[in-house]
């Protein structure tokens, strides 16, 4: 298979999937080394395709709808769950997790959760795992993008996460837009 028709093959693996492909399974089924499929990748996110690396391998960026909203909120880790299904239920997916560290600047991690599944999937993940919360190190503070398929769910989460008291006040610094940007 040619590096083209390889990439497409990719593609096609990744469009078709559920849930993450990690490198060694493209490898596999590509009849390549891993290396070959990190290359690869590179190429297809340089073509504009939205190749997200997760924990758990390769995925397509979805996005959960037309309409995107950048959401500040402050939680411990015991709340997540709660954060998560709150605007997963209402018909939201969570993109991605952004700190604004005072020192180190802006640090993002995609995260592209749409359902409970995937929501059980992550905290699971991080239970089991030496790694801890982004917002660690913000003292709780982070941002979400999330999207939906209209204003009115975007406006039902904002209005849910200030019910539970999960959002933060917009500081002075980060209304400029730089934070979502």
């Amino acid at each position: 298979m040619r590096g083209q028709e390889r990439r497409f093959e990719i593609l096609a693996l990744l469009e078709g999937a559920t849930e993450p492909i990690s490198g060694a399974e493209i490898a596999r089924r590509c009849g390549v080394s891993r290396q070959v499929i990190v290359n690869d990748i590179a190429l297809l996110r340089r073509e504009g395709n939205e190749v997200v690396s997760t924990h758990h391998g390769y995925v397509l960026a979805r996005h959960g709808g037309p309409c995107r909203r950048l959401y500040k909120v402050c939680h411990d880790e015991t709340r997540v769950q709660e954060e998560l299904f709150a605007i997963i239920d209402l018909g939201g997916t969570v993109e991605d997790v952004i700190v604004n560290h005072r020192f180190y600047g802006k640090i993002e991690a995609k995260l592209d959760i749409s359902s409970r599944r995937e929501v059980r999937r992550f905290i699971d993940d991080l239970a089991h795992s030496k790694s801890t919360l982004l917002s660690k190190v913000t003292s709780g503070y982070h941002f979400h993008h999330v999207s939906a398929d209209s204003d009115e769910i975007l406006d039902e989460i904002a209005a849910e996460l200030q019910r539970l008291g999960l959002t933060a006040e917009l500081l002075s610094y980060e209304q400029d837009g730089s934070i979502g940007a």
